[in-house]
């Protein structure tokens, strides 16, 4: 009788896998290396960990297509579109789209692309690696009406699902959805979360799997499976090459050699030239068609053909190891090897997951290789692994790969053919063409437009109540256009999908007398405190960052910040530093722009964006995000995409005045401690792809504008604090500041708890509760119990538009507010009734 491969870990952890009698012969169990969970379900018909027949493979997501088809029906299913999750059911979703037939294929990808617009991307927070991209070549791919088929390897909790449909239905709404998987490991719980999500966006979504059951976790398994990941990892020898393999040979046995056509292979390596057809992508990282399918499927018979001829004759067990996200072609070729020849081939995958591999047969990863990335990917150099081979007894591995991967790490002493050449006699290695989609007409020209064209900065006082000296905004002026909106129409819009929140402006709010005296009272009781954070994060940045910086803030929020930086250096230092506005977005990025004006006129290596706070450190990310994409594009680089903030409560950056999450008296009010300038805009018809970003100056305010006050009452107190802020600055350049992302941990826990579900819908801290209260529509407030006059505005505003505040014990900011979830109008209340005063 088998061992099933996930005794281990079960007798161990406690472990329970329930359901189907065919789950356990589909899944094993294995420990992470992942510090969010303990567990892998390691699936034994996916062909990524586990090495399996090609056919077995494919075959199954052949059939999950065939069903899906026959539950949509041939008029629907004609009108379907596949999406596959990176990395590993990139070629599950592509093989269900092939059972679907006629069906278009996308996979999402975390590998960014130069030219190449992002149509959205989504969070899976489980993740070792958590962001995906959408890059299709054609945009339209998604944002038709028909059926869209979401395909991952498993449904654990369907926080993937559900992050990708709200990105995907707010952007390309649509009325059905299917989702597919080998195996539903859902408990009561988040199944009933999918129907209600389903209900709450009026779409139809339902399940398609192979087998269903649930996974039992004990008490502390996290914990108990780190220790266990530890101190195995700790008692292992070095991870590669790996003790006890069998079946290698001596290096070069039995190898034809070719001549390379990429960098120079290892003597015991043979290139396989497989001819792959001219433009045919060579997966769904950009969109793959049927009329594509039809050309791969013509073409396979003779590419299977070129690496059976260069296998040696003696080999009866070959493998065929993919890469990472390229998984369909490789598996596409060993299931036409395995048709045509009589050696037992199987399929594997390279990963990005870290496991743990133990030599038991209860154990589902018995061995490990580990050698660097050879692909330069975006978030930088890091391990990579190829599970169950070593000792696996084959002959042969052919490695495919994409040419973006064929570099001189893959070739390496350590590189993967290296490590792999020391548990096979033979290994060979097929390099697929990594398909880059032709740049738009024009797209070129935008990019080479000379900077001269680029407007100079607008300053005060022509645009801003700030003096000219203090700011240069990088945007256009956008005075002129009417843009407000009422508050509950923008969100409903905004919630829907009708609209994204920067193609609008929310109707300024007015200050009651009331409201402007707990300003004027904060700002008084707070000036010291601000002016200390704001020394803090100046002397940090001046000493680690550069001795003259170039300050970049983010518009509107970073403004006054880099302004009272600026007077912070000149006031202590002596320097007249440059200072710039410019605008972010949320789901778009950064203004390219501004920064092409930039670095025209400036070193990208000085440059050093600031903002006011974070709250869970979604514009950290973003930043980070658009910058990569910045450079792979322009081909510009040296921007570091750190922010420095003077308050970091969320623990998202390293360059900080202050984590404590108080009232900066700047977050009371909007324009009128702003310069007087809007938030920033983005909208097509108003903003071409050779403009800045838009705001609005609204100089009809200047009576009631504060933010010369607001810089002058702090900078005011800059002598008093000096040593202290100095000293604190001093003490943090020698302390760990790594970001715990503590505020993400919090607002992912908030958003279950509440049954919220959508992270975007939680803003954490007194700055970003407070705009909730001026700009969105509010749900509630949760106030740390014991919060005090902190919150005095906070709690003003929540009673002026019926919003409960809600004390929680042990919150980790002293406030958070909440947007109301499945907003409509008539329902802006807790309790859903229209607020009526």
């Amino acid at each position: 009788m088998n061992t099933w491969s996930g005794t281990w870990v079960a007798e161990r952890l406690g472990v329970e896998l329930t359901g189907d009698e065919r789950l356990r012969g589909m899944l094993g169990l294995a420990l992470r290396r992942n510090p969010k969970r303990a567990h892998l379900l390691v699936s034994n018909v996916l062909g990524k960990h586990v090495p399996q027949a090609p056919s077995v493979v494919h075959g199954h997501g052949v059939d999950l297509g065939r069903r899906v088809r026959e539950l949509l029906g041939e008029e629907a299913a004609a009108q379907a579109v596949v999406l596959g999750y990176a990395e590993t059911a990139t070629g599950l979703g592509h093989s269900v789209a092939d059972g679907l037939g006629t069906a278009p294929y996308l996979h999402s990808t975390r590998r960014p692309v130069a030219g190449v617009a992002t149509a959205g991307g989504f969070e899976e927070s489980h993740s070792h690696a958590t962001s995906h991209l959408l890059l299709p070549e054609n945009p339209s791919l998604l944002a038709g009406d028909g059926p869209l088929v979401l395909v991952d390897d498993e449904f654990s909790t369907g926080n993937t699902v559900l992050n990708t449909v709200r990105d995907l239905h707010a952007r390309y709404p649509r009325e059905r959805y299917v989702v597919v998987a080998l195996v539903d490991m859902r408990s009561a719980a988040d199944a009933g979360r999918l129907e209600e999500f389903a209900r709450e966006i009026g779409a139809r979504i339902d399940l398609v799997t192979v087998a269903s059951g649930t996974v039992r976790l004990p008490d502390g398994v996290l914990e108990k499976g780190q220790a266990l990941v530890a101190e195995h990892e700790s008692a292992a020898a070095p991870p590669a090459p790996l003790a006890g393999a069998s079946g290698t040979a001596a290096p070069g046995a039995g190898t034809a050699r070719q001549a390379p056509t990429g960098p120079q292979a290892p003597a015991d390596v043979t290139r396989v030239d497989l001819r792959w057809p001219e433009n045919l992508p060579d997966g769904g990282r950009h969109g793959f068609t049927p009329a594509h399918r039809t050309r791969l499927e013509n073409s396979l018979p003779a590419m299977a053909d070129r690496i059976a001829t260069a296998l040696p004759g003696n080999a009866h067990r070959v493998l065929i190891l993919g890469f990472e996200e390229l998984m369909y072609a490789p598996l596409r070729l060993a299931t036409e090897l395995e048709r045509t020849t009589t050696a037992e081939v199987r399929y594997s995958t390279t990963t990005r997951s870290p496991v743990l591999a133990v030599d038991d047969p209860g154990y589902a990863i018995r061995t490990r290789l580990v050698f660097p990335a050879h692909d330069d990917p975006a978030d930088g150099p890091g391990e990579r692994y190829a599970y169950n081979i070593a000792g696996a007894g084959f002959d042969a591995v052919v490695a495919v790969v994409d040419s973006v991967a064929d570099t001189p790490a893959l070739h390496a002493p350590d590189g993967l053919l290296a490590r792999l050449a020391e548990h096979t006699p033979h290994v060979l290695l097929a390099v697929v063409p990594s398909y880059v989609p032709a740049v738009p007409a024009g797209a070129q020209d935008a990019s080479e437009r000379p900077v001269t064209m680029l407007p100079e900065p607008l300053r005060g006082p022509a645009f801003s109540s700030y003096a000219p000296e203090e700011v240069g905004w990088l945007l256009q002026d956008l005075s002129d256009v009417t843009l407000e909106a009422p508050t509950e129409e923008r969100e409903e819009a905004i919630q829907s999908g009708g609209a994204h929140y920067a193609e609008s402006l929310p109707v300024e709010y007015q200050p009651s007398e009331q409201y402007q005296q707990l300003f004027h009272n904060a700002l008084d009781a707070s000036a010291a405190r601000l002016a200390h954070a704001v020394g803090v994060v100046t002397e940090t940045v001046l000493a680690e960052r550069s001795p003259r910086p170039v300050l970049v803030s983010l518009a509107r929020a970073g403004t006054p910040v880099g302004i009272l930086m600026r007077r912070w250096a000149q006031h202590r230092h002596g320097l007249d530093l440059p200072h710039y506005a410019v605008s972010i977005v949320r789901g778009r990025g950064i203004d390219a722009n501004a920064l092409r004006w930039l670095a025209a006129h400036h070193d990208p290596r000085d440059v050093v964006f600031v903002d006011g706070w974070t709250g869970k450190g979604a514009i950290t990310r973003e930043l980070a995000q658009a910058i990569q994409e910045f450079e792979k594009v322009h081909g510009v680089s040296g921007f570091d995409p750190e922010i420095a903030v003077l308050a970091d409560p969320g623990s998202c950056v390293r360059t900080y005045g202050t984590r404590e999450d108080y009232l900066i008296p700047s977050a009371c009010l909007n324009s009128t401690v702003s310069g007087l300038i809007s938030r920033t805009v983005l909208r097509a018809d108003l903003v071409g792809p050779d403009d800045y970003h838009g705001a609005k100056y609204y100089r009809e305010l200047a009576d009631a504008d504060l933010s010369v006050a607001f810089l002058d009452a702090v900078s005011a107190r800059f002598d008093e604090v000096t040593e202290a802020a100095r000293a604190e600055a001093k003490e943090l350049l020698a302390a760990d500041r790594t970001p715990t992302w503590e505020g993400w941990a919090a607002v992912e826990r908030i958003s279950e708890e509440y049954g919220i579900h959508d992270v975007n819908l939680v803003k954490p801290g007194v700055g970003e509760t407070t705009r909730v209260l001026l700009r969105r529509v509010p749900w509630k407030v949760l106030a740390r119990a014991g919060a005090g006059s902190d919150l005095d505005h906070v709690r003003l505003l929540a009673e002026q538009r019926g919003v409960p505040v809600e004390e929680v014990a042990g919150l980790p900011y002293t406030c958070v507010g909440l947007i109301h979830p499945r907003y409509t109008r008539g329902a802006t209340g807790a309790d859903g009734t229209a607020v009526t005063r």
